[in-house]
């Protein structure tokens, strides 16, 4: 058994992996799907379809173009978007769509209600983590309050990974990392549920049961293999969130170094050497014991690259993106003094404003769609910048900076993040991402790979360097001032909607 498999769903795609022992990519697949937004502020995913149906397709396809024989894989790794709110019945049947990580917004009054009544400096010594709309437990106390139907069919509550793991081996399991965004359900200091906090929010025994990301969970079962074409008794691992698979992709393994997530949304991720408690941030223990990991997330990225595509040069086709970055490049850095806030579907970190809103800031007749959309990859470059800026006021400014991600293809975002943030960044060999994590973290699971052995599977291969800017220097602050002078404004108007 010489191979390892990797799966990982996204927001709007999921990818899988095969690889050989040296790391070498045997086979790739590749499968998209929708986010739904029922409403306003709403995301979900279908997680029969989307999740399971996804995991299914890319690993047959695997199989079939690879060729290999299922019974040489020696270990599964999954990873997903999350954290997810996904309650399933007895048999483990999703009673409703999952409701996705901090994108969802709907549990607004909920975190209100919990931190007013919990005590938001108890809730971070406990927790390790003020209360947004990227915390479980508050979407756990919406579904109850809202959707009490559901909820008292509710056996499990599980996350996106979670589930893709009970599907192939019939066993409940969540990693500690994914498990520290159920806040206010999750103890970090005694890595154990809690229900010390919020007793009503959910009894303990509907949390999956939490061990470490490169554990294994169970075994591939008949009906599993029945459907995806692996082995029977095939080892699963825990597995992730994918944001921490793709950082292990690129190579963070160390503190001080950080992974820079380009996809539907920015992810970052630190490896530090002790825990990083602040509102502005988040925090969790790392895939293995004794290592800790500090948090940063923007709301609309990507997905918000994907908006302008499909608002403003839809007849492009397949070759819109293409179009649009070489418009960008073309456009003046600054483009032409308009700013561009990427609030489109409220902001994570450092903000945390669900309220928040999208807004071009300067526009005038000159302005054409490239600048309109270099302002879009400088404004998403400034929400990078703002949560560097908080990494620098903590102390735990990066030592190195990996990017990873679809978006490390677009020149001028990469520039621009480099230049607005001050930062060098390097691209590794191999920008698979998170499924390529996985792939390695199964590896690590069966003792075939140690965990520091990334650097040998995935080398450096480009460094992007930060050049500083008179244009960026003026508008950054600017760019910070616009949304503190228009945030008022922003929440009367979503008061109103």
């Amino acid at each position: 058994m010489s191979y390892t498999l990797g799966v990982d769903i996204g927001t709007f795609e999921t990818k899988g992996v095969l690889v050989d022992a040296s790391g070498a990519i045997i086979a790739q697949a590749t499968r998209s799907h929708k986010m739904l937004v029922p409403q306003p502020g709403w995301a979900e995913h279908c997680a029969e379809t989307d999740w399971w149906g996804d995991f299914v397709y890319v690993t047959k396809a695997l199989l079939c173009d690879s060729q290999v024989n299922s019974e040489e894989i020696a270990a599964v790794a999954c990873s997903a978007i999350g954290p997810c709110m996904l309650p399933v019945n007895a048999a483990g049947k999703p009673l409703m769509n999952g409701v996705l990580y901090g994108v969802d917004t709907r549990a607004a009054a909920q975190i209100t209600e919990l931190t007013e009544r919990i005590g938001a400096d108890l809730i971070m010594a406990r927790c390790g983590n003020a209360l947004t709309s990227q915390s479980v437990g508050p979407k756990i106390l919406w579904l109850k309050q809202q959707r009490p139907e559901i909820y008292a069919l509710t056996a499990k509550v599980l996350s996106a990974t979670p589930y893709l793991t009970w599907k192939l081996t019939g066993d409940y399991v969540i990693d500690h990392y994914t498990a520290a965004n159920f806040s206010p359900l999750y103890d970090v200091n005694k890595l154990a549920w809690t229900d010390d906090l919020a007793a009503d929010i959910l009894p303990l025994d509907r949390l999956p049961r939490l061990a470490w990301s490169t554990e294994i969970a169970g075994h591939v079962t008949a009906q599993a293999a029945q459907e995806t074409g692996l082995a029977v008794g095939t080892p699963v691992t825990v597995g992730t969130i994918d944001a921490a698979a793709e950082a292990v992709s690129v190579g963070v393994k160390d503190p001080g170094e950080m992974m820079m997530m380009y996809g539907s949304t920015i992810f970052m991720i630190q490896l530090t050497a002790l825990p990083v408690r602040d509102a502005r941030m988040w925090y969790a223990p790392w895939l293995y014991p004794g290592q800790h990991a500090s948090m940063a997330g923007l709301a609309t990225s990507g997905t918000l690259t994907h908006w302008f595509r499909d608002q403003f040069a839809r007849e492009l086709g397949e070759g819109a993106f293409g179009v649009l970055a070489r418009e960008a490049a073309d456009s003046p850095k600054g483009a032409k003094g308009l700013l561009c806030l990427p609030y489109f579907s409220g902001e994570r970190t450092p903000i945390h404003d669900p309220q928040a809103v999208g807004a071009f800031f300067g526009l005038n007749l000159t302005h054409s769609r490239g600048d309109l959309f270099r302002a879009v990859l400088e404004g998403i470059a400034s929400g990078t910048a703002h949560v560097m800026e908080v990494c620098r006021a903590l102390g735990t400014e990066p030592v190195r900076v990996l990017a990873v991600g679809g978006g490390t293809k677009n020149a001028v975002w990469m520039q621009a993040t480099s230049d607005i943030g001050a930062v060098p960044q390097i691209v590794a060999e191999n920008t698979i991402g998170a499924s390529y994590g996985d792939a390695f973290l199964a590896a690590v699971a069966v003792g075939r790979v140690l965990p520091d052995e990334i650097s040998v599977w995935n080398p450096v291969a480009r460094v992007v360097q930060p050049v500083a800017e008179a244009v960026y220097a003026r508008q950054y602050p600017l760019w910070k001032r616009l949304y503190s002078q228009s945030r008022d404004v922003a929440h009367e108007l979503g008061g109103g909607a």
